[in-house]
């Protein structure tokens, strides 16, 4: 026994902190598990999330981390193995409760590509890719995904104007992710809802 008091507050907010851990070659290296959750990850817990939401979440971090390591002639891409073994520049990505991880992008040659993914058959490979030609800019996808975990409150997803949007109320179930709308990267964010079937 070690003496230590506990709190049954302490207990419960210890039980819904996420752990993470990472050991590099180089020790100066800095991994997401270093890092603390940005606030819009860590106001929900980890146990009211489901596991697309939380694998969506920390996907964005390491996909943020990823790019902050790139020079300003690439950008993130994953590559992938299965039926067609290739690579998917990463343009977009959204989540679909409960349990399912999507990611929107262009191959090499610039066919638009889908990578649809259950969580339990997650593998994600991150790449640098050099960025097209003509394109004066890198597009950070992993900035813009951060940014909109900022924007998702207790409640659920925002809309892009950062006010809880039409069928974002709590317990709603849906869609959600971020999208690269044009070469200028200005992103779409979904609004966390499914079209109406009418």
């Amino acid at each position: 026994m070690t003496g230590d008091i506990r709190t049954t507050a302490e207990a419960v907010e210890d039980a819904a902190m996420p752990r993470a851990h990472a050991v590099h070659a180089d020790p100066s290296d800095r991994g997401v598990e270093d890092d603390a959750l940005p606030a819009g990850v860590a106001a929900k817990p980890v146990g009211r999330k489901s596991p697309a939401e939380w694998a969506y979440q920390r996907l964005v971090l390491y996909i943020r981390k990823f790019e902050q390591g790139l020079d300003a002639e690439h950008e993130v891409a994953m590559g992938f193995v299965g039926g067609a073994p290739g690579v998917l520049r990463i343009q977009g990505m959204g989540y679909f409760d409960p349990d399912i991880v999507t990611f929107y992008g262009t191959d090499p040659s610039g066919a638009r590509t889908q990578l649809i993914q259950h969580v339990s058959q997650l593998n994600v490979l991150l790449r640098a890719m050099s960025k097209p030609q003509g394109r004066t800019e890198p597009v950070r996808i992993g900035f813009r995904l951060a940014a909109d975990l900022d924007a998702v409150d207790e409640t659920g997803p925002v809309d892009g104007d950062g006010q809880a949007g039409p069928g974002n109320e709590a317990g709603d179930e849906g869609q959600r992710g971020v999208d690269v709308a044009d070469a200028t990267g200005a992103p779409r964010v979904s609004t966390g809802r499914r079209p109406d079937p009418k």
